[in-house]
């Protein structure tokens, strides 16, 4: 049961997105419709009054100028603000006072399209210095808006590439500054000291030297015990000196004598 009541609510919720999108789709195409109507309008509009302009001179091809003015400069104002108020925000007052003024321009093309159909030329001859006034006046309000919304995103756009200019100039004389890489220091362990130079002493060769070097001469004939055991018998000991033939032989151990060398002395056998 429950199964079927979830399969219900799933059908309903489909059904209820199908139809929120295709009236969404509707309305999308109903608006590009409109909009292409109103354009063709336009057009059929414009090209109507140039011809009226051309064909028919005097007032009444006056009145098709007028309109045409009209047109033209509060469309193209109108365009000028829709373009730049999503990049600039303080153009909001600036869209109410177009949408004030194109109330005003309505009410004046509907007059000058009133008078088209006026059979009296008389009446519309004195009408028509008061037309022209109040076209010229909404005109030219229309247009110093949109110069002035031209200019600011001119001077905007200007700004931003000065500024893009000179970032980009730092970024070239950052890229053109090079310098030689100087080579590095041979690195030396943490616990080794550098190796010293030639012409230098160690610090215990400096300080300390032998008897011979620090104070007395040595004598001509007698050479350093290291010269006299250069050679093979370096690394041996000095022998003992031989006792002679008819000497006595000594029982005292001597001083050089190592412990395995003296000899024991004569036991007494009387």
């Amino acid at each position: 049961m429950e199964a079927i009541w979830i399969l219900l609510l799933l059908f309903v919720l489909i059904m209820l997105a199908g139809v929120y999108g295709a009236v969404r789709a509707v309305r999308a195409a109903k608006r590009g419709i409109d909009r292409t109507v109103h354009q063709a309008r336009r057009t059929v509009e414009d090209t109507r009054l140039r011809a009226r302009q051309l064909a028919q001179p005097g007032a009444a091809g006056e009145l098709a100028q007028l309109r045409l003015s009209l047109r033209g400069s509060m469309r193209a104002t109108s365009q000028a603000l829709q373009a730049a108020a999503p990049q600039d925000q303080s153009l909001s007052e600036s869209l109410v006072l177009f949408r004030r003024l194109s109330v005003h321009a309505q009410d004046l093309e509907a007059d000058l399209k009133r008078l088209e159909l006026e059979p009296d030329k008389s009446r519309l001859t004195v009408l028509l210095p008061d037309l022209r006034q109040r076209t010229e006046r909404i005109t030219h309000s229309a247009d110093s808006l949109r110069w002035a919304v031209q200019e600011r995103t001119q001077r905007f756009a200007h700004d931003d590439l000065d500024s893009l200019n000179r970032e980009i100039e730092m970024e070239a004389g950052a890229l053109r500054h090079w310098t030689a890489v100087e080579p590095e220091e041979p690195r030396t362990d943490a616990g080794s000291w550098p190796a010293p130079e030639a012409g230098t002493r160690t610090a215990p060769e400096a300080g300390t030297r032998t008897a011979p070097e620090a104070g007395t001469r040595p004598e001509a004939g007698a050479r350093p015990e290291a010269e006299a055991r250069s050679g093979p018998e370096a690394g041996r000991e000095p022998e003992p000196p031989r006792p002679s033939l008819g000497a006595r032989p000594q029982t005292e151990p001597q001083a050089w004598q190592k412990p395995w060398q003296q000899s024991r002395r004569p036991e007494n056998t009387a």
